[in-house]
């Protein structure tokens, strides 16, 4: 007796659940005994809680896609995505120059430059460089618009992941909310491994190796301390440097980086 009651306590246990759902979805369907037409009120109610589900269904398929990328490597992003679609309006039959390197097959100094660059508190941060973003406000304030962004690392991956190159407020939650999960799950290392892998190098050129192939015919596990600095220059625009690789601003900013590289520590 004291099995069958077990295993009917197991049972009743696994369909509540079931049963939540069947109920959730005859509320929203109107199919439930006794439904009665519905009114404005109820379909406002319907539409919101409608939406809500699907805003938990999308931030649990990335925090899925985040836990998978521990073990494996992403095989695009949507900034890639986006890339590529430009890219065939005009040639159908192009490709993205893009090929994945292990973190120590890429030298040394590209990981110093890019963070000496982009995010020199990487080591230190949680995601979120208050400091950075505070001076970056000021700074568009004083000039009138957008001409620093204060990103981290973490949170240009989560964009370059995951969203739209659209500035809007949705958009900037939303990576503030990525951001969060790739801290919680992924290592420093794994995250600046991702980064150097999956950014925008030039037009149709993305991550460090397919970068070092374009503009100096090496691996990135050969590149020199010029070299990556330069690279790292180039990340804010990097199609127009594809364009302009030799401009004042481009050489003076890698100069700097180059001089501030030497004092980065990197993830091992």
């Amino acid at each position: 007796m004291a099995g069958c009651a077990a295993k009917y306590a197991c049972l009743a246990a696994t369909t509540k659940p079931i049963n939540k759902y069947s109920r959730m979805k005859n509320w929203l369907l109107n199919q439930h005994e006794k439904a009665e037409p519905i009114s404005f009120g109820g379909y406002v109610t319907r539409g919101l809680v409608a939406f809500f589900m699907l805003l938990f269904a999308y931030q649990l398929w990335i925090l899925l896609h985040i836990c998978w990328w521990i073990q494996f490597n992403p095989s695009s992003s949507a900034f890639m995505e986006d890339r590529l679609d430009l890219i065939q309006e005009k040639n159908p039959d192009a490709e993205l120059k893009h090929k994945w390197v292990k973190y120590n097959k890429i030298s040394i100094q590209l990981k110093r430059a890019v963070i000496a660059s982009e995010d020199a508190k990487f080591l230190d941060h949680e995601g979120f460089d208050w400091e950075g973003i505070e001076k970056a406000y000021k700074k568009n304030k004083r000039k009138g618009k957008i001409v620093a962004g204060g990103s981290t690392i973490s949170q240009q991956l989560a964009k370059n992941l995951f969203l739209s190159t659209k500035r809007t407020p949705w958009r900037k939650a939303e990576e503030a909310l990525i951001t969060v999960m790739l801290e919680n799950i992924l290592s420093k290392k794994r995250i600046l491994e991702i980064y150097l892998n999956i950014i925008e190098w030039g037009n149709g050129v993305f991550g460090a190796e397919a970068a070092a192939r374009h503009y100096y015919k090496t691996s990135a596990a050969n590149l020199s301390s010029g070299q990556a600095a330069k690279l790292a220059a180039m990340i804010p625009n990097p199609r127009f440097y594809d364009k302009h690789t030799y401009t004042n601003y481009l050489s003076r900013r890698t100069a700097t980086i180059q001089a501030r590289m030497y004092q980065v520590s990197v993830p091992k």
